[in-house]
């Protein structure tokens, strides 16, 4: 389907047709004034609008957080698996639940690894937990 035009006729609906370019039909949309603003609302545009180069334009408007994001973070200077884990970072980790313990270990490692730290203490896991946002948790 072509989309063929899009009219407001100021009462806060909209109408939008759409023809098929190989039978020729043609399609119209009339939307209410709930469902316009709705569209409106989700940040949709109707009507011959080529796409940003940056895709998920409404995810990246809604998320908030860190400036840095959508950034492509360089690549890792210390592998991850080259962090270790002192004893005392060990049993706090143990208090985690078993069901996301590895990823909350991985979370850690990276995060120490970015930063070129070599072993994870109960310190280093307070300071990555304020820089992630995470200290009520």
């Amino acid at each position: 389907m072509t989309f063929e035009e899009r009219k407001q006729p100021g009462d806060g609906t909209f109408a939008a047709s759409f023809s098929c370019p190989t039978c020729g039909r043609r399609v119209a949309m009339l939307a209410n004034p709930m469902e316009s603003q709705l569209v409106g609302a989700l940040g949709v545009k109707i009507g011959g609008r080529t796409l940003d180069k940056q895709p998920m334009e409404l995810t990246r408007s809604s998320i908030v957080g860190r400036d840095d994001a959508f950034v492509d973070a360089p690549a890792h200077t210390t592998k991850p698996s080259s962090v270790r884990w002192s004893r005392a970072g060990e049993e706090r980790l143990s208090n985690v639940p078993k069901f996301v313990r590895g990823m909350v270990k991985k979370i850690y490692r990276e995060w120490a690894a970015e930063r070129g730290i070599e072993e994870i203490t109960p310190a280093v896991m307070d300071e990555a937990r304020a820089d992630m946002g995470l200290e009520g948790m």
